[in-house]
Parts: structure tokens; sequence; C-alpha cells
């Protein structure tokens, strides 16, 4: 029987997880830290994740129409739990807030998101980037 590799034993967990977004930590326990950046990168290449900060990866799927790399959900739902794995806690920004009690009718794009505390950690895709709004 062959041994399994690295980037299969990655793969697989990624297949089987309910969670669309990684962090290398979540695979420290298979290897250390290069390995398992190195499995990552050939998955991306494979385009079977996507990067889309650093350390933050995704699963992918190929478009029908396109033929481009997409993540299997929008940005800011990524970008979201990619927060709450930070343990980071998000909350409703200003915008959204006023949307939802109706003293505004301007739809709120997602691209801000509301959070408690600093976050320096830069995710973008495609030329679309998160931004923060910090709240006390």
């Amino acid at each position: 029987m062959a041994s399994k590799t690295l980037k299969s034993k990655v793969n697989y967990r990624v297949i089987r997880s309910k969670s669309d977004v990684f962090t290398p930590s979540d695979f420290f326990d298979l290897s250390d830290r290069d390995q398992i950046g190195r499995a990552l990168r050939q998955l991306v290449s494979e385009q079977r994740l996507i990067r889309f900060g650093q350390g933050l990866y995704a699963k992918a799927k190929v478009s029908k129409y396109t033929g481009k790399v997409l993540p299997v959900r929008p940005l800011t739902d990524l970008a979201v739990e990619a927060l709450n794995k930070l343990n980071v806690k998000v909350i409703s920004s200003k915008e959204q807030t006023q949307y939802n009690q109706n003293q505004t009718t301007q739809v709120p794009t997602g691209r801000v998101i509301a959070v408690k505390g600093r976050v320096t950690r830069r995710m973008s895709l495609n030329g679309s980037t998160i931004k923060y709004q910090r709240v006390s």
C-alpha cells in the first residue's frame, strides 16, 4: 500500500471540512510549517484553493462561464469567517445598522466590516479589498 503524500492529506482535509477558510495552523498536526506551506501553494496552483490574504486560503471552484478560479463564497463571507477564526469579534457596521433600521435606503456594499479591537490583516481578491471599521 502506497503512503499518502502530505498534499493529498491536506487536500482530503480541505474537501471534508465544513469550513471554507483555512490557515496553515489548521494543518500543523500533519507536518511542520514549511511543508504545509508548500502543500498549500501546490493546491493553489492546482486551483483547489485560492489565497485571499497572508496565511488565508479558501476553497475554490472553476467558473463554468469564464473558466476563472473563484472562491466558493463571496469575499465578505470569507473575511468574516477568517476573522472569527482569528478570534476577532465582528459586529454590524454603522451603515449596515442604519440600513436595517430603515434610516437609509443606501444598500451597504459589504466590503466594510466592523470589528472590535485592532486588525491589521489585509484581505483582498481580484481587486476587491476588505476595509475595517473599528468600533470601541
